[in-house]
């Protein structure tokens, strides 16, 4: 779509997306996303837009004002905010930015962290990388490609992973979170399938030993506890919302048999999916 908004160029165009229910509960998710060529003189001030926003900067600059705060960002460099609080930006003299608002379950764990470590504006070493992932997010829309939210929920987290890790770090453990990321978003998108640790960390092309630590070292659990949390993630959502039967919802989030699926559930949960699912009605 094209924007009509005041003092910038007609021929920006945005695309919103609805995630679905899934997505909304286990990923990271784009609300919004576009590339705006903004007029001189052009300024937005809002006081509450329920979404995250990260912007790239194309060319010319953007001042931005949040929490009572102002900085600015020039071309090549990122800027994070949360538009949850009142915020505004614009700059005097024309500018353009590619950008998503985007939400999710760990958005705000995201930006807290980020934020507190590094501040709202970014100079990566290697922007162009960054800029790749957004534009990749950019591209699927703008071509009305398939959908694939897990994929969405990838180039996302990686994004904000090169965010968090500062340009200071050692470079192996900013390939590491890169790694981790396709690693998290493979899992979101597989954990029906039986996903097995030499198969993940083939994937990875790392050993079973190193993926297992770094994949520890980068999420706070191995990654069998993350396949058993997705999967008992998905299976609390279809018994809540849904009336399918706990043998088909052991089956259909990656569960070997019932038994297995009500074993683990329990240990989790410290309830039963019969349990579960009452309390929910209750």
């Amino acid at each position: 779509m094209y924007t009509q908004e005041a003092r910038i160029d007609p021929t920006s165009d945005y695309y919103v997306y609805t995630p679905s229910l899934t997505a909304s509960k286990l990923y990271l998710y784009p609300v919004s996303v576009g590339y705006f060529r903004y007029e001189a003189d052009y300024r937005i001030k809002r006081n509450r837009f329920d979404s995250f926003l990260i912007m790239y900067i194309a060319y010319g600059s953007c001042d931005i004002n949040t929490f009572g705060k102002s900085f600015s960002a020039r071309a090549g460099q990122f800027v994070l905010l949360d538009c949850c609080q009142p915020h505004s930006y614009g700059h005097p003299k024309p500018w353009a930015a590619l950008w998503v608002h985007f939400d999710g379950r760990l958005a705000r764990d995201y930006y807290e962290e980020i934020v507190s470590a590094n501040g709202n504006v970014f100079t990566p070493e290697d922007p162009q990388s960054i800029k790749y992932e957004l534009q990749k997010i950019y591209d699927i829309f703008r071509t009305s490609s398939t959908i694939l939210e897990g994929k969405l929920s990838g180039y996302l987290t990686k994004i904000l992973n090169n965010f968090l890790f500062s340009p200071d770090e050692n470079k192996k453990t900013k390939v590491y979170s890169t790694t981790m990321a396709d690693a998290v978003s493979y899992i979101n998108e597989h954990f029906r399938e039986d996903l097995s640790l030499e198969k993940l960390a083939a994937s990875a092309n790392m050993s079973q030993f190193h993926f297992t630590r770094t994949f520890n070292k980068e999420t706070g659990m191995t990654p069998h506890q993350y396949l058993i949390k997705t999967r008992l993630s998905a299976a609390k959502y279809l018994l809540q919302f849904s009336e399918t039967s706990i043998k088909d919802i052991a089956f259909s989030t990656g569960f070997h048999s019932e038994t297995s699926f009500c074993t683990t559930f329990k240990k989790w949960e410290a309830a039963t999916p019969s349990q579960y699912r009452q309390s929910i009605l209750d």
